[in-house]
């Protein structure tokens, strides 16, 4: 039977009209090497005010992440929110699957907005994209605010047991779920206090991933095998920018720890937060 209601598209549609309400429309960039971004961009750049850009993880797409404080972020600064590429409506034809690629794709954006600076926001994932724009694009970031994300991890990290989950497939495979059990256990980890998932009938929780987690499945999991892959923090650039790091004392996803490691290693300000990570929301 065609399902004829979804919960999730529901919501999908009411973050949409709230980007929409707060001064944000929607566009595509052909970006003519095989790969396409969406973007969130103000519809009128307010000169007087800075520019944001915001950097989603690895949950279901920028509107779920960021659909929370948008409202609030409008008023501030011109913002631009895009999806990174294998979410939401931006995809490739091309291999690299690493975060510089992600940070390649977003700053050919804002170049062809013709945005001349800003300053960025990365969560979880998006962190790693933000510190890569932050190394590649000095003259282009003004500064940088970490949210959650492992920057600092090393390969050598998954067998030593820092993480809660050693096997790389299995965290993928939890990360981009396909099953309601999969997606349960995302939210064990993604949450401090975890909403009542666990309760909710596995009809509602397929909702969710046939709407969200079905394209490029096997495309995100190799994203999330990249991050590590060859990871070496003596290989790390240093960035010179202003950077705030904020961190889950809980975080699961990345633990805490990562972030006490970038502090060291950047010399960074660093807020400790009574959560976890924010994956999914």
């Amino acid at each position: 039977m065609t399902q004829c209601f979804s919960l999730t598209e529901t919501r999908n549609w009411c973050y949409r009209s709230t980007f929409t309400g707060s001064g944000l429309r929607s566009t595509i960039i052909d970006l003519k090497d095989g790969t396409i971004m969406h973007c969130w961009i103000p519809k009128i750049q307010t000169e007087s005010k800075p520019n944001l850009l915001l950097i989603h993880g690895l949950g279901a797409n920028a509107l779920w992440q960021w659909g929370n404080f948008i409202r609030n972020l409008t008023q501030h600064f011109n913002i631009y929110v895009p999806d990174l590429v294998f979410f939401g409506g931006s995809y490739t034809t091309r291999p690299e699957r690493t975060e510089a690629f992600q940070a390649e794709c977003v700053m050919k954006v804002m170049e062809l907005k013709c945005v001349r600076s800003v300053s960025v926001v990365g969560l979880s994932y998006g962190g790693f994209v933000a510190y890569s724009m932050g190394v590649k694009y000095r003259e282009f970031v003004e500064k940088i605010v970490i949210c959650g994300s492992g920057v600092c991890l090393e390969e050598k990290d998954i067998k030593d047991g820092i993480f809660p989950i050693s096997d790389l497939d299995e965290a993928a495979n939890i990360l981009v779920p396909q099953t309601p059990q999969k997606l349960r256990e995302l939210v064990g980890f993604a949450f401090f206090r975890a909403p009542l998932v666990a309760w909710l009938p596995s009809c509602l929780l397929l909702d969710f991933i046939n709407a969200m987690c079905r394209e490029y499945v096997q495309e995100k999991k190799e994203l999330i095998k990249a991050i590590a892959k060859d990871r070496n923090l003596s290989e790390l650039p240093k960035i010179s920018k202003p950077t705030l790091i904020i961190w889950g004392e809980q975080d699961l996803v990345f633990p805490l720890e990562l972030g006490h490691r970038l502090k060291r290693m950047q010399g960074m300000r660093f807020v400790r937060k009574r959560l976890r990570s924010s994956t999914m929301s």
